[in-house]
């Protein structure tokens, strides 16, 4: 049987840890695999998928690709077309199917964390990592709201138009995040404060941390944010965004090829992930 080939492509694609957490996702599964990194700039891309990337069986898209890729590909599957981005491609027949696994690895590593998602949901920011958040929780019919910056607030009432253009009966709205009152049940970070290396920054204030019963903090690196160090401190329950990268990078392997993984296997690989990340 021949060795499998997937790749992971972006521009600048940088230090990542797609290939660390597939290798070992290929291996858990019991699979022959390769997986690389390609730094392909955005006029490059209409080219490399006609040449280096029609040799792959799959590949991850990051930023800036995960909107421009869509007009090449054969098939969107449903949640990739609602959500107008995908960051998955397989390759199957000659033809390729685009699918979008940021919003559950959402899901899966909330229910790992056992964070239940419901009543005052609040989501900090309104870029890539919040719209696909916002897409999955309106889908699943939950009411939530954006906290943003003023100078974001045209472009969150605008995700807030998009989103009900295209699910109509959410229930979404948006608010400056220095004028968060009352107690939030789930607050979602999707802004990249706190993010390696200011790691002692704080998208909100301590007072309204303190209102949350649950945090969870997209960012990964470090493993552990001060949000989340605060809002744990808080006794709140609170997790970081290692585990929804390593999940979605597991649902991006569920499309490819069919397999499934052990939460507890999750975990541990999201340890090693974080100490590998040390030396990148």
């Amino acid at each position: 049987m021949s060795v499998k080939k997937y790749a992971v492509i972006g521009h600048p694609i940088g230090h990542t840890m797609s290939p660390f957490i597939h290798q070992r996702l290929f291996s858990l599964a019991g699979l022959d695999a390769e997986y690389v990194k390609l730094d392909i700039a955005p006029e490059q891309l209409g080219e490399a998928f006609k040449t280096t990337l029609s040799q792959l069986d799959g590949f991850n898209v990051t930023i800036p690709h995960k909107q421009a890729v869509i007009p090449l590909l054969d098939e969107l599957d449903d949640k990739a077309k609602l959500y107008g981005s995908v960051n998955t491609v397989l390759r199957q027949d000659g033809k390729t199917k685009g699918f979008t696994t940021d919003p559950d690895g959402f899901i899966r590593a909330v229910e790992a964390a056992g964070i239940e998602l419901g009543g005052r949901i609040m989501i900090l920011g309104c870029g890539g990592a919040a719209r696909a958040i916002a897409f999955e929780l309106a889908s699943r019919g939950l009411p939530f709201e954006f906290a943003v910056r003023e100078r974001s607030c045209g472009k969150a009432g605008l995700l807030c138009l998009d989103i009900t253009r295209r699910i109509p009966e959410a229930k979404v709205s948006f608010g400056l995040i220095n004028q968060i009152i009352g107690t939030v049940d789930v607050l979602i970070n999707a802004t990249p404060v706190g993010m390696y290396p200011n790691v002692d920054e704080q998208p909100i204030h301590n007072c309204a941390i303190g209102r949350c019963a649950a945090v969870f903090d997209v960012i990964y690196n470090p493993l552990e944010t001060a949000l989340v160090k605060r809002a744990r401190a808080n006794g709140a329950k609170a997790e970081g965004g290692m585990s929804m990268l390593v999940w979605q990078a597991a649902v991006a392997q569920q499309h490819w090829n069919d397999v499934s993984f052990d939460p507890e296997d999750i975990r541990r690989l999201c340890i090693d992930a974080a100490e590998e990340m040390k030396s990148i």
